[in-house]
């Protein structure tokens, strides 16, 4: 009962300290799935996670998906929206286009309006359905870019439905992200990380959604449900981390940090002692947002908007991963 209690108390003191000055530092938004991200002041919120996040994807001749595992050159593949793309009820016009830049390329301009051809045959992870085909002049662009044929399509809303595992989350749904509508980190995870580095490392090598500062390192593993401004958020699994973050945004090239001292103190053999392992190390928490996106206004998250941790798991060997 006393060790009970202890650990009772001790999760009260995190709380409390979680409450104290955390608040968001960045939000980012990866228009294409493995390509660079768009750092924006605001985001409005959607069913599927932020507006525009993960709308398109990269497919190979037989419509399967292309990410930066086993093709690193989508790192160097940079995106441009309108500003005014992140601004509440916006809709796009005629003009309005998605600006796609690469080493060596001509810029590639996509427009924003969904096109009417529909492609067949796509898949991604374990999901397949049809998604939008942008077209051939897209199509040659990433295909000479490269090297072997491929298609950009955009996810369709209106017929395909992609279920987030009802394993940790039932009823919700993504586009093209990997499992999840939201993925958050914490500075203070990241700035402890690189005290172990010989190298530091910046942020863009987890692709977070939601960068949180005023934190402790890592207190967002605990984190079961969370306050984002009026927003209510769940953390429903652990983030496993791929071979992504191995991978330099600046050159393509991967090696073998931060994954290799990640092992050593954030492997499921350290963290969860009394789970299988299964050889995997996690960086950051999974989330869904709870709150209906039926009609209304003001589905926005804004940089600057205070984090209110409302429960909490005792340890991360309790919580989903």
């Amino acid at each position: 009962m006393h060790t009970e209690n202890s650990r009772e108390r001790e999760r009260e003191r995190a709380m409390a300290d979680a409450l104290v000055g955390a608040e968001v530092r960045s939000i980012f938004i990866y228009p294409i799935k493995s390509c660079r991200g768009i750092s924006v002041s605001q985001a409005p919120i959607t069913l599927t996670g932020f507006r525009w996040d993960r709308q398109w994807l990269i497919v190979n001749g037989k419509g399967r998906a292309y990410t930066q595992r086993v093709e690193p050159k989508l790192a160097l593949v940079r995106v441009e929206l309108p500003m005014e793309a992140f601004s509440e009820d916006w809709e796009p016009t005629k003009s309005s286009c998605l600006v796609i830049r690469a080493p060596g390329m001509d810029e590639l301009k996509v427009p924003l309006r969904r096109p009417g051809d529909i492609s067949c045959g796509v898949s991604v992870w374990e999901w397949s359905g049809s998604a939008f085909d942008e077209g051939e002049e897209a199509s040659k662009w990433f295909s000479n870019y490269l090297g072997k044929p491929s298609q950009l399509v955009r996810f369709n809303e209106a017929t395909e439905n992609r279920a987030v595992d009802p394993n940790y989350a039932c009823g919700y749904k993504v586009t093209f992200s990997d499992g999840y509508p939201f993925m958050l980190l914490s500075q203070s995870s990241l700035d402890a990380l690189n005290k172990l580095l010989k190298e530091p490392i910046p942020i863009n090598r987890f692709r977070p959604n939601i960068l949180v500062g005023g934190c402790e390192p890592f207190s967002e593993d605990l984190w079961k449900e969370i306050k984002i401004n009026k927003f209510t958020f769940q953390g429903v699994k652990l983030c496993s981390r791929c071979k992504v973050p191995t991978i330099n945004q600046e050159t393509a090239i991967a090696g073998s940090e931060p994954t290799k001292t990640l092992m050593t103190f954030r492997s499921d053999k350290v963290l969860r002692p009394t789970r299988k392992h299964q050889g995997k190390v996690y960086f950051g928490q999974n989330l869904v947002c709870k709150d209906s996106f039926t009609g209304g206004k003001g589905k926005m998250i804004k940089v600057g908007d205070p984090v209110r941790v409302v429960e909490m798991v005792p340890s991360c060997d309790d919580a989903p991963a």
